[in-house]
């Protein structure tokens, strides 16, 4: 059964920064995409950056994380990271990662594609 979980939230000052992780496991096939969204209480669901698993390897980045947020993945460790500099306190969120293994999915040319799995979330909360 595919799995994603993910960690590395927690509380920190603004300015500060924090490495989230996700781990994958289950999957018998490659995906297509990989990438992570967040979700504020009151909030719209927010892209944040999609990376896709084609030969280009394109990544796409919310226009709001742009510069402060990069995403990587060790794919020996069948992870991926999302490194958050810079933090804001409009940051604050549950962060998921999510995973679309659907055939030529590379991310739909979006920060913020559907995905068809997705972990738990982890939280992050930034004070000010």
């Amino acid at each position: 059964q595919p799995q994603l979980v993910e960690s590395g939230g927690g509380l920190v000052q603004s300015g500060g920064s924090l490495r989230l992780s996700c781990v994958a496991s289950g999957f018998t096939s490659p995906y297509y995409a990989i990438g992570w969204y967040r979700q504020a209480p009151g909030k719209e669901r927010e892209g944040v950056v999609c990376m896709s698993n084609s030969s280009s390897g394109i990544t796409y980045y919310a226009d709001s994380v742009k510069g402060r947020f990069t995403i990587s993945r060790d794919n020996a460790k069948n992870t991926v990271y999302l490194q958050m500099n810079s933090l804001k306190p409009e940051d604050t969120a549950i962060y998921h990662c999510g995973v679309d293994g659907r055939l030529g999915n590379y991310c739909s040319g979006t920060s913020s594609p559907d995905y068809d799995y997705w972990g738990p979330g982890t939280q992050v909360t930034v004070s000010s």
